[in-house]
């Protein structure tokens, strides 16, 4: 009996031996085959840009295909649900964008848990937007247009891309921060905001670096502030509506890369090290920043407090702005 005890002792010891042996080795062979990255948007858009940017580096390091797979709809469920309902084993991933956080709030039924049906791995980037108004207006500073919001509540008004969009909740969350009431004028895209913002149909917007930069520069459009906590390096002289007044004002864009619940943590981390290797890369920090973009860095649970932090500021300011779910 002492014999018998004593081997099963050995051959247990021998056996957890092993498993943590192996455990580098299955990080190591990860991925033995191509990965489908699933991207909840149309090819062209900003999101799409920023996943190809990355998968493209990660097939180069990985020396294995890293094919994108665009599955726009829904305001990315569509996409979404495609990951959570795979197997997860680190071969279907999602490019997780920051609509992602908002859903939760917006859409009265999912047909899966952002929190609990995924494993966040690595945050890509963030990306600031920017306050802009009409020349008309007269508002030189964020201090001069909450000013004027107050003394005349209900005369000014922003454009957004769509009811829901993140530059409709960042005005939204100005509203409530500033104390203010600016009127929601909805669009069906950046675009159109733009056109009537410079015709003077509507006084405000937030919006992306990229698309307006151009409009700034001619005069076209004046800026007030960055709604980052921090000023953007390629447009110092803006301040950040943090600084401007609104202390802790925070409302990027930001891009990350998602798997299903229940993935190994092994297969997590091995990703995480590689998407952090490469976004912090000199060639893509410079390929973000033409972009607007700041390359992030990270471990998975940095990512996951952020997810989880952006799902509950965003259903504050749905539910103070009285938005009704889908």
């Amino acid at each position: 009996m002492h014999l018998t005890g004593t081997l099963l002792t050995i051959s247990g010891l021998l056996a957890c031996m092993l498993a943590l042996a192996a455990a580098p080795t299955l990080a190591q062979s990860y991925p033995a085959r191509s990965v489908r990255v699933i991207v909840p948007f149309s090819a062209g858009g900003g999101t799409d840009f920023i996943g190809r940017t990355v998968t493209q580096r990660l097939s180069e390091l990985w020396r294995q295909p890293v094919v994108v797979d665009n599955r726009p709809g829904g305001t990315t469920v569509i996409g979404s649900d495609i990951v959570a309902k795979s197997v997860p084993d680190g071969y279907t991933l999602l490019v997780t964008p920051v609509p992602f956080s908002i859903i939760p709030s917006f859409f009265a039924k999912l047909p899966f848990d952002p929190i609990s049906d995924f494993e966040p791995i690595a945050l890509f980037n963030t990306a600031p937007l920017v306050m802009v108004v009409n020349p008309v207006v007269p508002a030189r500073s964020v201090k001069d247009l909450i000013g004027i919001a107050k003394s005349k509540p209900g005369i000014l008004n922003f454009g957004s891309s769509g009811n829901g969009s993140s530059n409709h909740l960042a005005g939204e969350l100005f509203n409530t921060m500033a104390g203010v009431r600016m009127v929601h004028v909805p669009y069906k895209g950046s675009a159109q905001v733009l056109t009537d913002l410079v015709g003077g149909h509507v006084d405000v917007a937030i919006t992306t670096l990229t698309s307006s930069v151009a409009l700034i520069k001619s005069g076209k459009l004046r800026p007030l502030a960055i709604t980052s906590l921090e000023r953007f390096p390629a447009m110092p002289a803006i301040p950040t509506l943090h600084e401007s007044g609104l202390k802790g004002f925070q409302a990027v864009a930001w891009n990350g890369l998602s798997a299903p619940a229940r993935t190994p943590k092994h297969i997590i981390e091995k990703i995480n090290a590689d998407v952090v290797k490469v976004v912090q890369s000199p060639e893509v920090v410079e390929r973000f920043r033409n972009e607007g973009a700041i390359a992030a860095i990270g471990t998975a649970d940095d990512f996951k407090s952020f997810v989880r932090s952006e799902i509950a500021k965003w259903r504050k300011v749905i539910q103070a702005a009285g938005i009704k779910p889908n």
